[in-house]
């Protein structure tokens, strides 16, 4: 049973923790809707790369051949990373950068492994997919705008725990889940305001707390360099990136990185001087076959210049968290049922935020809603 000092306080919470973070909370979820069906939006506006049909099995040509042609299309940019279509593993998207640094001056270039032809240079800096995860992700601010987000997810997290503290007592003498129609717009709206957010609450919570993990991803990845390659790199100490000219074949590397990896698959190449590899490694990430090992990929570290396994450490749990963390934010795990399930929970949320704003702009209207109501309300309804 809550004291009245302590419903004054989570009262406190649940007010400015909401009103805070409400604003950009919506942002999130009207830019998210659309990112849980960018493949299907992706296939409608006619952005997805198609490969023409060829006999099943068709052979693959090196992977040597994929970054060649690739590089040919952009001879002034390195290339930072290439991986394979996660639908069509004919298809191999090669990304090509300034400098091996991290940069959102990208271009992409989709290769046929089959016959090493350019199918098309993709432009995933623009268009309307690009804006909405831009503004879902860092307002397009960097890091310092993901940052910010993080914090407004912990807010929204202080928020939810709160108003489940309060829950409670506001219901004691309610049915659960009861919408009082016969009252005032503002009072059905709290209830409705009330339900929707206990229904909501597992799913706002999950959601909210892997995207605020998201939101640590450069720094959980420079942490991870700092943390497992330095002690790799120590008989590379005082070696410079290795030159293009002088690294070993791509195909002779992944190779040897499936080799030393048995039962798994490519998730993606990070080549050597890039965020996710080290100056001297072409960095192989392998996952398994499983729902939850698919979203694992393990590193698998080859010498750029010999194609031999140096290491294929396992993945150190903050980053284990973060590769979960992402497909579970946009519902990326058993396909489209769950992808409308993520959807109505979005909806459903978004009027969760509306309504908590719209509550708190009328609160200043001459009513006695207490007395209305029946309950003893928080501070945030009245």
């Amino acid at each position: 049973m809550l004291t009245a000092r302590a419903i004054r306080t989570w009262t406190w919470l649940h007010k400015w923790s909401s009103l805070v973070c409400t604003v950009f909370m919506l942002l999130l979820c009207l830019t998210g809707l659309p990112l849980i069906f960018h493949h299907e939006i992706g296939h409608l506006l006619g952005t997805e790369v198609e490969a023409p049909e060829m006999p099943k099995g068709t052979p693959h040509v090196s992977l040597d051949r994929v970054l060649e042609v690739a590089r040919s299309r952009h001879p002034d940019r390195v290339v930072q990373f290439s991986s394979p279509d996660e639908d069509n593993p004919d298809i191999w998207f090669v990304t090509l950068t300034p400098t091996p640094e991290p940069t959102d001056d990208f271009r992409s270039v989709a290769v046929d492994a089959r016959t090493g032809e350019v199918l098309a240079q993709p432009r995933f800096d623009e268009g309307f997919m690009w804006v909405m995860f831009k503004l879902h992700v860092d307002l397009f601010a960097g890091l310092a705008g993901k940052l910010f987000l993080g914090l407004m997810g912990l807010l929204l997290l202080v928020a939810i725990v709160s108003g489940v503290v309060l829950y409670a007592p506001f219901m004691r003498k309610l049915a659960f889940g009861e919408v009082r129609r016969e009252r005032s717009a503002r009072v059905r709206w709290l209830d409705l305001h009330n339900l929707l957010g206990i229904v909501t609450l597992t799913w706002a919570f999950v959601v909210g707390a892997t995207g605020m993990i998201n939101t640590w991803a450069d720094l959980l990845i420079k942490y991870w360099q700092h943390d497992q390659l330095t002690a790799l790199l120590v008989p590379y100490q005082g070696q410079p990136l290795v030159p293009v000219a002088e690294r070993a074949s791509v195909q002779k590397s992944y190779e040897a990185a499936l080799a030393a990896a048995p039962g798994t698959k490519l998730s993606f190449i990070a080549y050597p001087g890039t965020a996710f590899s080290s100056p001297h490694h072409t960095t192989f990430f392998l996952k398994g076959e499983t729902p939850l090992t698919s979203k694992l990929p393990r590193p698998v570290l080859v010498d750029a210049r010999t194609a031999q396994v140096t290491a294929a450490p396992e993945l150190p749990w903050y980053l284990a968290a973060l590769l979960v963390s992402q497909p579970l934010h946009f519902g990326d795990y058993a396909g489209m049922p769950m992808q409308i399930l993520w959807a109505l929970l979005d909806i459903a949320t978004i009027v969760v935020l509306g309504s908590g704003l719209y509550l708190w702009l009328r609160r200043r209207q001459p009513q006695s809603l207490p007395a209305e109501a029946g309950v003893a309300l928080p501070e945030t309804a009245r």
